[in-house]
Order: structure tokens, then sequence, then C-alpha cells
């Protein structure tokens, strides 16, 4: 066991370390790090006097689109006037970028008094990184006295250590194939996982379903006698653009044709499905009594990046050559930034792309461009793939590139070889996002 650290000495980059290096942490190491039930978060939030009781939310599951839609509505719930806390994973610099209240980010001093008011039972309970931080921020969200929080699934959903509130409302965004090592390696089992942040009596709204996905969520909304919205049973997007580096989205009602007009500072295309599930979200709130305007829905949208600091979702960082991060890094995200490619404008395309060793690596090759060049690296997490082998099935795959120990050395490379009116994206991972160093 690694040794005890005390923190009454601790300064907050001293606390960063014990976090990260004495907690089990998946994002570092994977599965091994995952606890299957909620035992410790439990005791955690027991020694804490409960704080999950004590403060409205909101709860959000699903593959794809969860980290966009959880900001998008803490943007609107924040413009409402609503005092909102968002509570998110992983991060991409800072690991303040997990909690937030109005789009601050929870202060080094909490962190500190945190962990050390909690470390005796820290030692006792050996809890992994994830489940000590999902205390962290129902602490803070009730010391700060929020009016709501957004609170985004770390994985699945039935065992996942914030599966312990009680919401408002719950929200799936959709079913995809990701962590099938343990969530199951068929779309029902993973929806069933996802279902099961379906509580009694709450609300839920589903972004989307697929036919093996329906039934697993009505069964469950049922034995919970929870109503059940799905948003693309009541929107379609019948045409969206991109308008000075915004999003123009165009919804209309399935019931009346009656359509309204979105501008999103999110510009992935994909965030054209994302936008249904919000406004679902936002008819549920007010609904319930949430005092939303439209006004309040469209200037929220409009400025998510700027009121919760959301970065890596297909971002522009730097023109001529354009440079783009996008944390895509499943199925369904990869096949998301294909189709956002072939609408981009650009000569020649550089992809700089780094993966974690237990996602399905070939298949997910096998759904990138053949003609773009590659950039094969990794992030210094030990998930991380070794670049040299990622390189090797690349080839098999028939992408052609070299390959870096670390993603700036190939953005270096990429930008060395790229002319002006070329396109350079970055993606495969949120960690190989999180690395790169901004400005370029």
């Amino acid at each position: 066991m690694p040794e005890v650290l005390s923190l009454q000495i601790m300064d907050y980059q001293q606390t960063l370390n014990y976090l990260f290096t004495r907690l089990p942490m998946y994002s570092r190491i994977g599965a091994a790090a995952f606890k299957e039930d909620l035992t410790n978060t439990i005791a955690l939030c027991k020694s804490l006097d409960n704080p999950q009781n004590k403060f409205k939310s909101i709860h959000i599951a699903g593959t794809n689109g969860k980290g966009s839609t959880s900001h998008m509505l803490a943007a609107i719930l924040q413009t409402a006037g609503y005092k909102t806390g968002l509570y998110t994973s992983p991060h991409l610099k800072d690991f303040r970028e997990r909690i937030r209240i109005n789009g601050k980010m929870i202060t080094e001093t909490f962190v500190v008094d945190f962990v050390e008011r909690i470390q005796a039972l820290v030692n006792d309970l050996e809890p992994s990184f994830f489940e000590m931080t999902v205390a962290m921020a129902f602490d803070y969200f009730v010391k700060e006295q929020v009016d709501i929080a957004v609170i985004e699934v770390g994985l699945g959903g039935r065992l996942d250590s914030t599966n312990i509130i009680s919401p408002e409302l719950s929200i799936i965004t959709n079913i995809g194939w990701d962590h099938m090592n343990m969530l199951g390696d068929t779309l029902e089992q993973i929806a069933f996982e996802k279902a099961g942040i379906i509580k009694h009596n709450v609300p839920v709204v589903i972004g989307e379903v697929l036919p093996e996905t329906r039934d697993v969520f009505a069964t469950k909304a049922q034995q919970e006698a929870a109503s059940v919205a799905i948003a693309t049973d009541e929107y379609y997007v019948p045409e969206w653009q991109t308008v000075n580096q915004e999003l123009q989205v165009s919804v209309a009602s399935k019931r009346n044709d009656e359509r309204k007009t979105y501008l999103l500072d999110l510009t992935g295309i994909y965030q054209a499905k994302n936008i249904l599930t919000v406004l679902e979200t936002v008819k549920q709130l007010r609904i319930n009594g949430w005092n939303i305007t439209e006004q309040d829905l469209k200037t929220g949208l409009n400025h998510t990046k700027k009121l919760t600091g959301l970065h890596g979702r297909w971002e522009v960082i730097q023109q001529q050559p354009m440079i783009v991060l996008d944390v895509g890094h499943n199925e369904d995200g990869i096949k998301q930034i294909t189709e956002q490619l072939e609408i981009t404008d650009h000569e020649n395309l550089h992809i700089i792309i780094g993966l974690v060793k237990d996602k399905e690596i070939e298949k997910l090759l096998s759904l990138l461009p053949k003609h773009a060049y590659y950039y094969f690296t990794k992030a210094q997490i030990p998930r991380a793939l070794p670049e040299e082998q990622l390189a090797e099935k690349a080839k098999e795959a028939g992408l052609n590139g070299q390959h870096y120990s670390e993603v700036n050395m190939a953005l270096k490379a990429a930008m060395n070889h790229a002319k002006k009116n070329d396109l350079i994206l970055v993606c495969g991972s949120v960690f190989v996002v999180g690395e790169v160093l901004l400005p370029v």
C-alpha cells in the first residue's frame, strides 16, 4: 500500500498528487479502477451527512453527447438565474474543471480542505479517484447552496458513483458501442446499464432510441412508474449550417411542424442531435415548475463555451492551417468526426490520433479516412496504446503516417507539413486532446 501522507502540511498541488497517485483512477489505468457497486460512495457521503439528498439535480447518462448536453443545460439554467452546479468528467487541463458552479471551478482551498477532512476514511475505504470526486462535488454543491446541479454519469449508469442522487429529471442521450468490457457486448446490455439511472416517479428524457434499446428503456420506466419522453419522437432538424464560427440549427416540432432557429457556439454538427435532447429537457423542466424563458434557452445555447468552459468538441483553435480538437473516441464519436470532415473545406487532411488500449482499435481505425496523412501518438497515461503499436495496426488498416511519443511533437510535425488551406485534426482520446499545449 502507498505511504499514507499527512495532509496537514499539504498545499493544493500536493493534494492533487495525493489524489492522482493514492486513488485508483479509471482514466489512467482502466477497468481495474471501476468499482462495481455503490458501497464506497454511500459510505463517503454518509460521513458527509448525505449531501446528495440536499440539492436538486439533473442526471445525465449516454454513450455520446452527455458532456455537451450537460454543459448546454447548465448554461441555460445559469442564464435563467439559477445558481447551477455542474459535475462532469474527465477533465482536459485542470482537475477543477470537473466541479463548477455558474461556470467557475471549485476553489483550490475547498479541494485541500475536503481531502484533509475525509483522509482517515479514505485510508480505511480505499475508494477510487472517481468515488472521491463525486463525494467532493456533492459536498461542495451543498456548502455553496446551489439551486440545481447537472450531474454527468462517469461510466454506465446503474453502478456509477453518481447514481445515489434522486434527481428532478433523468436523461439518457443515446446508446452506442463503448466500454463493452464493463457494460456488456450487446446494445441491450449497454442500454440496461444506462437505464439504471431511471428512478421511481422521476421523468426521463431519452435523446434517441434504437430498435434494440427502445423496449429496454420502456420496461425500466414502467417498473419505476417514470414518464418517458423521447426527443427524436418530438422534434427533428430540417436544416443546419455553420455561420461565422457558430452552428445555426433549425428545429421543427413533429406535432405541428412549428420551427425555431438556434445559434450554438458549439460548432460540431453532432450538436444538432444534442440540441433535441436539450429542448425536450427544458420542456420537461418547465412542466416541473422551472422558470426558463425562450430567451434564456437561446442565450444559454449561444454562449455555452463562455458560460461553462466546455472545450474539445470540434474546437477550432487556429486558422490557416485550421487546427481542430475533438475528444471523440468511440465508434459513434469517430463516425461523427468523419461526417464533419466531409463538410469542412480543406485541401490536405492531417490527423493526429492516440487511442487507449481498451477500445476496439481495429474497428475505430477502419472508420477513418484513408486519404489523410497520420501522426500516431499517445497520451501520457498507463492506459494509452503505445504509438508504435497504433501505427502498426493503422498500417494494416490502410492508414499511412509517422509516430511520435507525445501529442505536441506530433502537432509540431503536422504544422511543419501543412499548407495554409490544410486541416489538422487532433482526436482519439480525451487525454491526447488535453495534453495539447495552447496556444499552438
